[in-house]
């Protein structure tokens, strides 16, 4: 299953770049993060984890599988048959930013996964994204 937000933000992709690779600030500004720990030291890059406490849910390691500076950041967890990917895809356009907030889930139990909680995941994005518009602006 897929679900996506998308939503322009008035700030330059190199601020929404920054703030989202930023994970360690994530959440101070983020209502869809409790807790966020870097399993990993240094700069954030292909390969590096952390693990993840989201309201309503068990802490998960997230991996990062692919960074395209200011274009795509994109990790992934597993959990009791379920995987689960997470894409910030950015676009530069007009002077602002299109931001889209991509889940992704796969594997035997993702349509149960997805019957339960699927209205849950498509008003978590939409709440993260405002949460990165907030950001955006307050920094700006």
């Amino acid at each position: 299953m897929r679900y996506q937000e998308t939503t322009l933000i008035d700030a330059p992709v190199e601020l929404i770049w920054r703030l989202t690779t930023d994970i360690d600030d994530w959440p101070a500004f983020l209502p869809t993060v409790q807790r966020l720990d870097r399993l990993d030291a240094g700069e954030l890059r292909v390969g590096s984890t952390a693990r993840l406490k989201q309201p309503g849910q068990s802490s998960a390691v997230w991996t990062v599988t692919r960074l395209e500076p200011e274009r795509d950041f994109s990790w992934r967890t597993s959990r009791a048959g379920v995987r689960m990917t997470g894409r910030h895809l950015l676009a530069a356009v007009d002077g602002g930013t299109r931001m889209t907030l991509v889940l992704e889930t796969e594997g035997p139990a993702a349509g149960l996964l997805s019957a339960l909680f699927g209205g849950l995941m498509r008003a978590s994005l939409r709440r993260e994204a405002a949460g990165f518009a907030r950001q955006a602006a307050a920094v700006g």
